[in-house]
């Protein structure tokens, strides 16, 4: 028999939900089984699937020890970089920036030097984060950015909080602002565009038209022109709409290309070959309870040091303080 106690982080979830997390090796079959026949109790008494955990409710499994492995603690945090910076901490939530270059989370090529496992390991260090306590939580980013953009990235370090943002962004009620350089002169200052989206996931690319096709989604992205240097304009980007590369492949579509973007553009003889885009600014809205309400209007900007260079040091006079 094992017995688990339900700590803050563990708390609100349904109960087959938890036992998904926090015991991955347990078949779901078995699983439903095992509450049905009161083989997995919740203090003491029959459980439910659909009970909602509270913390300090004890969970007792009289299930085979082979499905009850703990979840796989591979500690690859501990081999990640400790370069962190950190705009904002309180204790449920990190603004992390993410400098060119990085990737948020593993991919095929690299599973330890990740933002994501940058965070743990200050966590870790820290002792925010103890893995051996945790059961079914562990502390994550909340939005993403690709490897090539910089910028402001939310991390949550309670589940109470990740629950908080998730709903902001689903909602879209955290307003997110991008700066970039983009090749060429806008014929206007200020527009909205409005077109429909397409994704080839093998390329990893994608396609924006100005009529709708099979499978597109619309795509609606507002720009605003701050400064020009030659041929290159720098821009304040607010997304309506939140589709993969949708900044780069919109503004390729009307033949403004981001400098340095070699999937949607191509990189000038001398430029790097990566696109001059940063997720710039971060405001939330009116937040009257939570654990998140101190943020409330609040808004962060990254500091003028953080964005990448060399596009963005032709304008480093003219980025908004």
């Amino acid at each position: 028999m094992k017995e688990i106690v339900i700590g803050p982080n563990d708390a609100g979830q349904r109960l087959d939900r938890f036992l998904e997390k926090a015991f991955p090796d347990l078949p779901p079959p078995l699983r439903y089984k095992s509450i049905r026949l009161k083989r997995i109790k919740r203090n003491g008494s029959r459980a439910h699937i659909d009970d909602r955990l509270l913390p300090g409710d004890r969970i007792e499994l009289y299930v085979n020890d082979e499905y009850l492995g703990l979840r796989e603690d591979s500690r690859l945090f501990e081999a990640a970089s400790p370069a962190l910076d950190i705009l904002y901490e309180d204790e449920n939530l990190l603004l992390l920036i993410k400098p060119q270059g990085l990737l948020c989370h593993e991919d095929a090529h690299e599973k330890r030097d990740t933002l994501v496992n940058r965070m743990l390991r200050y966590l870790a260090a820290s002792g925010q984060y103890r893995p051996e306590e945790e059961q079914s939580f562990t502390p994550a980013l909340c939005n993403r950015i690709d490897r090539n953009t910089a910028g402001i990235v939310l991390a949550a370090k309670t589940a109470a909080a990740a629950r908080e943002i998730d709903s902001l962004l689903r909602d879209r009620r955290l307003e997110k602002r991008y700066l970039c350089v983009a090749l060429g002169m806008f014929e206007e200052p200020h527009g909205v565009l409005r077109g429909w989206h397409t994704k080839d996931t093998e390329e990893n690319r994608v396609t924006i038209t100005a009529r709708p096709r099979p499978g597109a989604k619309t795509a609606v992205t507002e720009y605003r022109v701050i400064a020009c240097r030659g041929t290159y304009t720098l821009c304040e980007v607010t997304l309506h709409t939140g589709r993969t590369h949708q900044i780069r492949a919109h503004l390729a579509s009307i033949g403004h290309p981001l400098a340095g973007d070699t999937k949607y553009g191509r990189a000038r003889p001398g430029e790097p070959p990566r696109q001059a885009l940063c997720a710039w600014a971060l405001r939330f809205p009116v937040l009257e309870g939570g654990v998140l309400r101190a943020l409330s209007r609040r808004e962060f900007r990254l500091p003028a040091s953080f964005l990448p260079g060399p596009f963005f040091d032709l304008f480093k006079d003219d980025v908004p303080k």
